[in-house]
């Protein structure tokens, strides 16, 4: 890596922040103060939760969107827009169905203004380059997932970018194809056999950023920032199950599930209304105690470890994790979880003591469904528009975050039996056990 006290950086970001308003005027902040730098000859990897402002902050440095505040720099040269020596890579693999591989391939140079000739004989070997050399006259949908992936990459190459930016290129395609595709891209990379001189990726897998990346950052959520750095100083290709690799491994799943208010075994935080519900089920949570519970893990797993086992990937397990702990059933510290007292009892009990057990900790820790109870117990037929919630949630997020939020709530909610819902009508309403028990109540008061 280029000595950074000497030399300029690919890019350069300072103190960047960028901030979203939401349909009734207030401002959501995505991210702040992010200081970072992608020297020549770097491979860097972000990692960070689900809506931690990843994906917008690779658009920022793509020219695609601009920042609220701080400098983005190209080469030293402030950017004020998409940058010619930057390309990306996105998660979807983005074809249009009607044009040919050649042809998607050429869209980028064909915008640039390049003549025909140039255009064709560009294109051609950056599909040759990227193993696709007899598919230049393919449609999209006679390509595998991993054959249309490619095909991203040589329109992303054909530009020959200074910087390449991945945003998750290998989440959709299955294990065997992206570990080829990653190969195959590292392979040009150490060869170099492509242009470019540093790349970027975002990922939600921490193997995959360790096995590829010169340096990790681990980002942090609401809003987003750099948290951390790892550099990894193994050479490629790496040994994934050397004991150094794996302690690196170790050492970001620990920085990945720590707490921003400490990651131990501190009490817990009071969360607010408008806090992000991790996106999954009880169900999953239960399945994943009860795995914790089981040998070989016995009530506390090494991280690393549980997601090997359980094979679940590394962003559905971190929002397992953050549920389990939300609700104060699992603790994670030092790169292990581990049951608290409260989860090894809601293990141990049957199925009905289960969702009271749940029902009890929802409404004690999280707010949205304190709230939901609450406006649901004091009308007089307790019932209540989603709308309504809706409504408050946009004051704290987005629309399609507000909806998630929402939804989630609602799932968790009608587990633990505090109450009930109907998607027909999008309403919510107290269970008929509850409001007769509720009124059972009310006229034995009345009585005496």
């Amino acid at each position: 890596m280029a000595d950074t006290a000497t030399t300029t950086a690919l890019l350069d970001l300072r103190g960047v922040r960028k901030s979203f308003r939401t349909p009734d005027g207030h401002e959501r902040t995505v991210l702040e103060g992010v200081d970072f730098r992608l020297e020549e000859g770097d491979i860097v990897a972000l990692l960070g939760k689900s809506g931690s402002g990843k994906s917008t902050l690779l658009r920022i440095m793509a020219g695609l969107i601009k920042s609220n505040g701080g400098d983005v720099m190209y080469r030293g040269i402030p950017m004020t827009g998409p940058a010619k020596g930057i390309s990306m890579v996105f998660q979807s693999f983005a074809l249009f169905p009607w044009l040919t591989v050649q042809e998607n391939v050429e869209l980028g140079l064909e915008a640039a203004g390049v003549g025909k000739d140039e255009r064709e004989e560009r294109a051609g070997a950056a599909i040759d380059l990227i193993g696709l050399g007899g598919y230049e006259s393919a449609y999209p949908k006679e390509l595998s997932g991993g054959m249309r992936q490619r095909v991203g990459f040589a329109r992303a190459l054909v530009m020959r970018p200074d910087v390449l930016l991945l945003d998750e290129p290998f989440s959709a395609l299955d294990v065997l194809t992206s570990e080829t595709l990653r190969e195959d891209l590292l392979d040009l990379w150490d060869e170099r056999k492509i242009p470019t001189k540093g790349i970027l990726l975002v990922s939600h897998n921490i193997e995959e950023a360790v096995s590829m990346a010169d340096r990790v950052l681990v980002f942090s959520s609401d809003p987003g920032r750099v948290r951390a750095e790892i550099r990894v100083g193994l050479p490629r290709p790496r040994d994934t199950e050397s004991a150094a690799f794996r302690q690196i491994v170790d050492e970001v799943y620990t920085l990945m599930t720590a707490h921003a208010r400490g990651g131990g075994v501190e009490a817990q935080e009071q969360l607010t209304l408008g806090y992000r519900l991790p996106d999954t089920t009880p169900g999953k949570m239960v399945g994943l105690l009860e795995s914790i519970a089981e040998a070989p893990f016995n009530g506390r797993a090494d991280l690393p470890q549980l997601a090997e086992e359980t094979e679940l990937e590394d962003d559905a397990l971190f929002h397992l994790f953050e549920g389990l702990r939300v609700l104060g059933l699992a603790r994670i510290a030092a790169g292990d979880i581990f049951l608290t007292p409260v989860g090894k009892t809601f293990i141990e009990v049957e199925e009905a003591e289960r969702k009271a057990m749940f029902a009890d900790l929802l409404i004690k820790n999280i707010p949205l469904a304190a709230r939901i109870r609450k406006v649901l117990d004091e009308r007089r037929d307790h019932r209540a528009p989603e709308d309504r919630f809706l409504q408050e949630l946009q004051d704290y997020l987005t629309d399609s975050e507000a909806e998630r939020v929402l939804e989630t709530a609602i799932t968790w909610g009608r587990y633990a039996e505090i109450y009930d819902y109907d998607y027909t009508s999008g309403v919510l309403m107290l269970p008929e056990d509850v409001v007769e028990e509720m009124e059972a109540e009310e006229a034995n008061e009345g009585d005496s």
